[in-house]
């Protein structure tokens, strides 16, 4: 009877990662994705000066993490305190990432994964769902559902899992705090291309030597990807990034102080679920906010164009206008006009065009204009 007890949560497992069934951890809670005007983007240089404009509420602390290794009931800033804030920039599919934090013992002297680390996963579309390709569930039923209820033969090996699975839909990065003489990340994926530039950068600056206490200030950028394929990036999917979007992101600071033992001082996750570094459904919610109303223009005119009939020259307008708009005045370049907010034009000839919106409100005036981006055959 016990044998079979222990095997029923996990055949229930097993069913609803067949099912496809997800939802994301920590549902009482959605942390904020700062968005970065256009031309205030942080620079990677290892320098927090361009994050100064970030909120308080933005940053998400030591207070927030659980260790799963149970070794320690809370969080103790004297020996291991962190905060990280994320941002994004609207029409780039990149995340920002400020991490900084201080340790009374720094272990970053072996070359291999003995590291003190910033482990990162990123559901770019929140499709929650294994990620690993020891979770495939093929491979996950054969390795883990055990005699009680008849073990199956898988009908996926662990290589085929591997190179169709591991790190497809969502990412895992083992950022190394710091790297010394490796590369900056371990990309837990068949496509370790993700860590590489332009897909990805980082920066780090630190005064401490291992084995010593110190901070550190780490900052990079990754772009999340829907499908991130190993044969390289011609056949990625990027994740598109927009205001008010939910994403599947968390972390997991995996403490080291102890150059000479295989034993962690800590596992600290973000979700009380530990394995959320391989299953996306137990990555805590985060959201892409809008612009901070500061970095707002009361009043600003813009808009956008789809050629709907190249054949009869129509052309569908878009008005993408910020701030309250009362009145919409077109002018097509061609003499002709329109007040609606969402026209459609025929132009009788082809011709480059030079199309001008310009819109009214309580907060005043703004005109946008665009030479020659309106091009008819």
């Amino acid at each position: 009877m016990p044998s079979l007890r222990r095997a029923i949560p996990l055949f229930l497992s097993l069913v609803c990662s067949c099912c496809g069934l997800s939802a994301l951890e920590r549902p009482e809670t959605t942390f904020k994705v700062f968005q970065f005007p256009a031309d205030r983007i942080p620079r990677v240089d290892g320098n927090a000066d361009d994050w100064a404009m970030v909120p308080e509420s933005y940053v998400v602390g030591t207070d927030q993490l659980v260790d799963t290794d149970r070794k320690h009931p809370a969080p103790n800033p004297k020996t291991l305190d962190v905060r990280v804030r994320v941002g994004w920039v609207k029409g780039l599919n990149r995340l920002y990432f400020l991490y900084e934090a201080y340790d009374d013992y720094w272990d970053f002297s072996k070359p291999d994964l003995h590291n003190d680390t910033f482990e990162l996963m990123v559901d770019g579309d929140a499709s929650g769902g294994p990620f690993l390709d020891t979770s495939h569930r093929d491979v996950w039923a054969a390795e883990n559902v055990g005699p009680v209820l008849s073990r199956p033969e898988p009908r996926i090996s662990a290589e085929e899992a591997h190179w169709s699975q591991h790190g497809v839909h969502a990412q895992n990065y083992h950022i190394f705090t710091p790297a010394m003489e490796k590369d900056w990340a371990l990309a837990w994926v068949a496509a370790t291309w993700i860590k590489e530039f332009p897909h990805a950068n980082s920066a780090c600056s630190h005064t401490f030597k291992p084995g010593e206490a110190g901070r550190l200030t780490l900052e990079f950028w990754i772009t999340p990807y829907d499908y991130a394929g190993p044969e390289g990036p011609q056949r990625a999917v990027e994740s598109v990034l927009r205001e008010n979007k939910i994403i599947g992101l968390g972390w997991i600071i995996i403490d080291y102080d102890d150059v000479n033992s295989k034993r962690k001082n800590g596992f600290w996750c973000l979700s009380p679920k530990r394995e959320m570094f391989g299953n996306a459904s137990l990555l805590p919610a985060f959201r892409l906010m809008p612009l901070d109303p500061q970095f707002v223009k009361p009043i600003e005119a813009r808009w956008s164009f789809k050629v709907v009939d190249m054949e009869r020259r129509a052309v569908a307008f878009l008005d993408e206008s910020v701030g309250e708009v009362t009145r919409w005045r077109w002018d097509f370049g061609d003499g002709g006009s329109s007040e609606e907010r969402y026209p459609l034009h025929h132009y009788a000839k082809p011709g480059n065009y030079i199309v001008t919106l310009e819109v009214e409100g309580p907060a005043g005036k703004s005109r946008r204009a665009r030479v020659w981006d309106v091009q008819l055959r």
